[in-house]
C-alpha cells in the first residue's frame, strides 16, 4: 500500500470549527486499523481559508468542512486495511 499523507490546519478557526476533533479520529483510527507504518500525520499552518474550515489535506487532495464521517469515508476509499 502507498503511503498515506494526511495534514490537519492547525490554525485557530479549523481547530475550534472541529479539527481538535478530527484530530483525535485520525490518530485512533490510525491505531485501531494498525495504520502507524502506512500513515504519515501532519499539522500545518492556517493558509487563510477559515470560512471554509475545518480543513484537512489528504493525499494531496484538499478537503473542506470535514467531519469524523467524511475522513472515514476518505480513509476507507484509499484501501485502508
Amino acid at each position: 500500500m502507498a503511503k498515506i499523507n494526511i495534514t490537519v490546519c492547525m490554525g485557530s478557526s479549523c481547530f475550534a470549527r472541529g479539527n481538535q476533533q478530527n484530530l483525535a479520529f485520525i490518530e485512533n483510527y490510525i491505531k485501531e486499523h494498525g495504520l502507524d507504518a502506512d500513515v504519515d500525520l501532519a499539522g500545518k499552518r492556517c493558509e487563510n481559508k477559515c470560512e471554509h474550515g475545518p480543513n484537512i489535506i489528504i493525499n494531496g487532495v484538499e478537503y473542506k468542512e470535514v467531519t469524523e464521517e467524511k475522513i472515514e469515508e476518505i480513509l476507507s476509499g484509499l484501501a485502508v486495511k
